[in-house]
């Protein structure tokens, strides 16, 4: 209705569209004449004796009294982040969400076995939310990582009270080539999605060995254990960073690109890959990291102003990666038009104001580029574009790479040394391209 406060100055302004209607000592009139239901106190810092005061000076004891709670109190755990306004991705993504024709594959879903890796990870576990509406007959949720499969697992039970599908949490490493071989055969799923991957790209710089055994290695086991057992579709989620790759990370998700289309070229297994940027909200995003510093009070660390990354929601991917399904003929490198990239600066900015605060409150502080990192990112080379789309907003990449012999003939000759190694794999990525 408006707001009260004790600065006469203010009396009789507005703020967004509401007046300043008087002081604390009119709390009760004002709750009379404008019919209030609930008083919020919008001072955190107001000392507990203002505050109870406040409280009992009002007469009506019917009135619902909140507060607005203080940095301290969301950051020592005394009350729940989402008792805060959350910061809405839509609004700092800057653009429309791409809407797909969910419908068009319905056909390709309902009453099938689908497999998704990294069915705990953001995009995998939202896969999954949007596969589970079509009513497969059975969905497998395979992960490493305990604690996410069962915490998606019993989210999906419980979005099928009626168990119309048949969800199987299923903890297997894609490392375990053994396993994964055992699984495919077992299930026979129809389609799989292989969301599971190292994406940390400073953390792989650490640990090159370590996303060459799970991009690169992983990828080769779950999409040859599909391949010989005859499933219908198989689709990779990969990565800008794999465009033109200077890191480990990016470098392991195109030779995985690679592997992908070359298994393609025999068999009956439809090979595609589907390569879109940032997502909004997942773990190990800026979103999750900046709602954490602005949470403490500041500042928010950006390594380097001039940084910018194409962005989309969690569940905008998961729709492009399911979409892409439905549209693959085999061997294609599936690519979203993301309109313009974003300035991270940007986006810390819009968080701090969505959040109700200005940058004099949330100090923004540049901290210089971490290993492996680019200052802009690309879905594509010139050369690789196409102009025609295939869908709304869904293109396919003319990429070239190597064969399967060359890719596997790399993958058997690389040094044991892990920096030598992480050379050879990124000089690798970037030859195709040649």
């Amino acid at each position: 209705v408006g707001f009260v406060d004790d600065d006469c100055n203010k009396w009789g302004t507005y703020l967004l569209g509401k007046k300043v209607l008087g002081n604390t000592r009119e709390i009760n009139q004002l709750i009379q004449t404008f019919r209030i239901n609930m008083v919020t106190i919008a001072i955190p810092s107001l000392p507990k004796k203002k505050i109870q005061q406040l409280v009992q000076s009002i007469e009506n004891k019917n009135i619902k009294v909140n507060m607005v709670p203080s940095f301290e109190e969301v950051a020592t755990g005394k009350i729940n982040v989402s008792q805060l306004k959350e910061v809405d991705v839509i609004d700092l993504l800057g653009r429309e969400e791409v809407s797909l024709d969910l419908e068009s594959i319905s056909h390709q879903l309902e009453g099938q076995t689908i497999l998704v890796t990294g069915a705990g990870g953001s995009i995998g576990s939202e896969i999954c939310r949007q596969v589970l509406a079509f009513e497969p007959a059975k969905l497998i949720l395979l992960g490493h990582g305990e604690n996410s499969i069962y915490s998606i697992h019993r989210e999906l039970t419980t979005l099928d009270p009626q168990r119309k599908v048949e969800i199987l949490p299923i903890i297997a490493d894609i490392q375990d080539r053994e396993r994964i071989f055992y699984l495919m055969e077992k299930y026979h799923p129809t389609i799989v999605y292989h969301a599971a991957a190292h994406k940390h790209v400073p953390l792989m710089e650490y640990n090159p060995t370590e996303a060459i055994k799970n991009n690169i290695n992983g990828t080769k086991n779950v999409a040859e254990a599909a391949k010989k057992n005859h499933v219908k579709n198989f689709v990779m989620i990969s990565s800008d960073k794999a465009n033109r790759p200077p890191n480990v990370m990016g470098a392991t998700k195109r030779i995985a690109e690679m592997l992908i289309t070359s298994l393609n070229q025999s068999g009956e297994t439809k090979f595609s890959a589907v390569r879109f940027g940032n997502v909004l909200g997942s773990r190990g995003s800026v979103i999750p990291l900046f709602k954490e510093q602005i949470l403490r009070g500041g500042p928010i660390i950006v390594t380097d102003f001039r940084m910018t990354r194409y962005f989309m929601t969690i569940p905008e991917a998961s729709r492009l990666v399911i979409q892409s399904g439905a549209l693959a003929k085999g061997g294609e490198i599936f690519v979203l038009d993301m309109d313009k990239p974003i300035k991270i600066v940007d986006l810390a900015k819009n968080m701090i104001h969505l959040s109700g605060y200005t940058e004099e409150d949330i100090e923004i502080v540049e901290t210089g580029i971490r290993p492996g990192e680019k200052l802009y990112e690309e879905l594509l080379l010139e050369k690789e574009k196409k102009e025609t789309q295939i869908f709304e907003k869904i293109f396919v990449g003319d990429i070239k790479g190597f064969s399967l012999k060359e890719v596997t003939q790399l993958i058997e000759q690389l040094p044991e040394d892990e920096s030598e190694a992480a050379k050879k794999v990124i000089a690798f990525a970037n030859a195709s391209n040649e």
